[in-house]
């Protein structure tokens, strides 16, 4: 350790006064202004696309094609996986296109799931995003901040702690300087969208167009520098050569056998569907969006198109600057900054860094500002705590900001513990990564189920208003739910370790839907909520 475990309690206490002060000023505004107020449609098309990319773009794109190059083994099968990828996420994105156009309503996917089936399917989706999904991905994209602030400041580590970790069997809680920065991130961040939307969609158009500036360049010398050295050139001309030490994925298949592949190309989805992930939070800010009906489905359209077309530029980056070992075998996975370390040699570590620190900031306020309107929604139907479905005087939820702030706060603590054959300790994970993992499966379930929600509300509503249909219908919708449920299928059956605890997470909120209901009804109503008479009394 390079941090003296005398400095703790002092550090303890000043890291417990600095948090504490952040999470009073996320309370401040409801406390002067208690009063229910409206949401203002301040989003625009420009401001709502932003809010897509910008969700979608954090750290993954830099890391993640390192895994799935062990995975498949060779330089077109990568880009396979990333082809299948795009389209799998653009066919939702204009699937999901239909359900914001007809209900324009706070809360988004919750609203699709609760509509077309019943409130407890909506609940489901609304518990797990909350457990894990939103606030598990903003506690990853934290550390992930933090992490690479430390190339640049290396006194931020996971490894610098200010409170050693205290295990607890197979887990620990501790406290690093790593740890403490991502405490701060995400405590400033909800601190700043709690003063109202017009800061926080200042803060996303900035760092949406930073980083895409910046993976824009990457791109563009990565491919140009690459093609001039002729440092990939063994990567087209082999394209389909496998080589390296192929991953295993799952009851001992690896690449080398053609069903091998295929699992491989499926399970790998889960590290390149991740990173396209986030595509469908603008759908929870629907009731500040102007013009909705028209804006959430064309900002849907043009943000995922844009994030797509770049992640697989990126790789055709990647391929051209690196030999396929380098990218298989990148120190960490960070196979952006080895790409860079071509186009600035000695820079490229230092240049990625800050590149990913503006992408996982932009990141992360997406997904902070736009989580909370989907527990705003669950608690105007009486599913959630009460003043979470109140608007502060910034016409905000922010005590939905708050609560998620909090909970993300406390997955950064935990560590899980590792250990080698001889069952000594040999570092720390970090728990929200295993969560993560489990919910992957889960949140293909509900992107399912939702788009198969398009075909249900066909049916049970043929006469409601639908500015826009899903493009395509039936035909688009349905190879998504065909090409989804094979990758769920494979995974259940190959990834099993990680993809049923994931079930087991979405099935505790059953108990907890019904003690919430039963315990108290929906007294909230405004022309944003989506509560009708039917769903007050349905399960």
């Amino acid at each position: 350790m390079s941090t003296e475990r005398g400095n703790g309690k002092t550090a303890k206490n000043f890291v417990t006064c600095c948090f504490t002060l952040s999470i009073v000023g996320c309370i401040v505004p409801e406390v002067i202004a208690p009063n229910e107020q409206k949401f203002i449609r301040g989003l625009g098309l420009l401001d709502s696309t932003m809010l897509v990319a910008g969700s979608m773009i954090g750290s993954g794109i830099f890391i993640v094609s390192s895994i799935i190059a062990r995975q498949v083994g060779a330089p077109g099968w990568l880009l396979v996986v990333w082809v299948v990828t795009g389209l799998l996420t653009l066919m939702a994105a204009l699937s999901y296109g239909e359900l914001a156009a007809m209900l324009p309503k706070a809360g988004g996917q919750y609203v699709y799931l609760r509509e077309a089936f019943s409130p407890l399917w909506g609940f489901l989706y609304g518990w797990t995003l909350f457990l894990v999904i939103q606030t598990g991905t903003i506690a990853a994209v934290a550390i992930g901040f933090a992490r690479y602030s430390g190339v640049l400041i290396p006194w931020i580590s996971e490894s610098n702690y200010l409170i050693a970790p205290v295990r607890f069997g197979g887990y620990a809680f501790s406290l690093s300087t790593a740890q403490l920065v991502g405490l701060v991130m995400i405590a400033l961040l909800t601190f700043m969208n709690t003063r109202g939307l017009k800061l926080g969609k200042l803060v996303q158009n900035v760092f949406t167009t930073a980083k895409t500036g910046a993976l824009i360049a990457l791109i563009v010398l990565g491919i140009i520098i690459g093609l001039k050295r002729g440092t990939g050139a063994a990567n087209w001309s082999h394209f389909w050569t496998l080589r390296g030490g192929l991953q295993d994925v799952g009851r001992g298949l690896t690449a080398a056998s053609a069903f091998g592949l295929f699992v491989g190309i499926c399970v790998a989805q889960t590290n390149s569907l991740f990173s396209a992930d986030a595509w469908n939070n603008i759908t929870f800010t629907a009731g500040e969006v102007k013009e909705p009906r028209r804006n959430i489905p064309l900002s849907l359209a043009l943000g995922t198109f844009l994030v797509i077309g770049l992640y697989l530029l990126a790789n055709v980056a990647f391929l051209a600057a690196l030999p396929f070992s380098a990218i298989q075998n990148a120190p960490s996975d960070r196979v952006a900054s080895e790409t860079a370390n071509v186009i600035f040699p000695g820079l490229g570590a230092a240049i990625m860094a800050v590149a990913i620190m503006i992408s996982t900031f932009g990141c992360n306020n997406g997904l902070i500002l736009a989580g909370a309107r989907a527990y705003y929604a669950m608690a105007r139907d009486g599913l959630f705590f009460r003043r979470v479905g109140l608007l502060n005087r910034n016409h905000v939820p922010a005590w939905g900001l708050l609560i998620q702030g909090i909970w993300a706060g406390v997955l950064v603590l935990p560590r899980t513990v590792r250990r080698d054959a001889a069952g000594n300790i040999t570092g720390y994970g970090n728990l929200y990564g295993n969560l993560l993992d489990y919910v992957i499966s889960a949140a293909l379930i509900f992107y399912i189920l939702t788009i198969l929600g398009v075909f249900v509300l066909r049916w049970k509503r043929p006469e409601a208003d639908r500015p826009y249909k899903a493009f395509g219908y039936p035909i688009v919708p349905a190879l998504y739910i065909i090409g989804a449920s094979v990758i769920l299928a494979v995974l259940f059956f190959y990834q099993t370790a990680t993809t049923w605890p994931g079930l087991i997470i979405v099935l505790t909120g059953v108990p907890i839907y019904f003690l919430w209901r039963g315990s108290a009804a929906p007294e909230l109503s405004d022309s944003h909520s989506p509560v009708t008479a039917r769903n007050k009394i349905e399960p």
